[in-house]
Order: structure tokens, then C-alpha cells, then sequence
């Protein structure tokens, strides 16, 4: 063999090596974006803001059911992934459903409120000041504020409607 001819060969060999290297490394940088953009994509930073501005005034004891106005769910449904978006309207649904069952049974004098075309609240105590909280804030797409006009409102834990009434009523 002349040494033309071996180098030749040599050069062939280790351009190819060369060419699979570089392709490896893109290969393995398009599947890390592709694993990156697809985390991101579930990921919900902050609940869109309410399509409306308004506020509703609470003056007497009542739990405030909110909810996301149809603009702001459907915002909502464009950023979160298909199952985790409908197993959380699931979940506000029969939570709120059954928390509205209680109050009606074990709570009638607390009068219960719905809103989901109100970004703020504003709750306003026997003594006159008031707490104003914006919904937007919340990072629950729906929830129950509990309010007596003594204490401040305070957010219910629909798991343990039951539990949590009794505390913030009876405190």
C-alpha cells in the first residue's frame, strides 16, 4: 500500500468519525429542546387575569363561591395540559356542589354567593374597615371565602367544608 492511498483512508475514516459526531450532538441538543418546551408547556405560571373589573360588596355572613368567568377558563384551558385542566374543572365541580349541600343543611344563615363575573371582593366588617381581595391573585381557579363581619375572610378548604366551617364560625 503507498502512503497517498493510507492516508486517504485515514482522512475518509476519521471525517466520517467527525460527521457522526457532530450529528450525535445535534440529535441529543433537538431531543433536550424538545424535552424542555414540552415541561414548559404544562406549566401554568399565573391563572390569566378575569375578564371583568368589577367588585361585589360582602356585608353579611356568607361563603363566596368563585369561579372563572367563560373568557378567563377558556385562557386557563389554552395553557394547561388536557387531563390536569379537566380533572381541575372536575374537581371545582363537585367540591363546590358538595359545599353548597352542607351550607344549605348545617349552615342556613350563612347566605351563599356566586361570582365569576367579579375580580375583587370586597368584604366590609361590623366595625367598618374592610378587606379587599383581588380573585386574580388566588392561584386556584375556584374556591369559597368564608366571612362572619368579625374576623377576616378567610379561604375555605373544600376537601373539609364540614371542619372548616366549624372552625372559622365557631372560633
Amino acid at each position: 500500500m503507498n502512503k497517498s492511498n493510507t492516508y486517504s483512508q485515514l482522512a475518509c475514516g476519521l471525517l466520517f468519525t467527525l460527521g457522526l459526531l457532530v450529528s450525535c450532538a445535534d440529535e441529543h441538543k433537538k431531543n433536550n429542546s424538545i424535552k424542555i418546551s414540552e415541561e414548559k408547556k404544562n406549566v401554568i405560571i399565573k391563572k390569566p387575569a378575569s375578564s371583568f373589573s368589577d367588585t361585589i360588596v360582602i356585608n353579611f355572613p356568607s361563603a363566596v363561591f368563585y369561579n372563572p368567568d367563560s373568557l378567563q377558563l377558556e385562557k386557563i384551558k389554552n395553557i394547561t395540559a388536557k387531563n390536569e385542566f379537566e380533572s381541575e374543572v372536575h374537581n371545582c365541580f363537585y367540591l363546590m356542589r358538595n359545599s353548597r349541600m352542607v351550607l344549605k343543611k348545617n349552615w342556613p344563615k350563612v347566605r351563599i354567593v356566586e361570582t365569576s363575573k367579579s375580580r375583587y371582593i370586597l368584604f366590609i366588617k361590623v366595625d367598618k374597615t374592610k378587606t379587599l381581595i383581588d380573585l386574580d391573585s388566588q392561584g386556584d381557579m375556584c374556591g369559597i371565602f368564608l366571612f362572619d363581619r368579625k374576623k377576616e375572610p378567610e379561604l375555605a378548604d373544600m376537601m373539609n367544608i364540614d371542619t372548616a366551617l366549624g372552625f372559622y364560625f365557631h372560633k
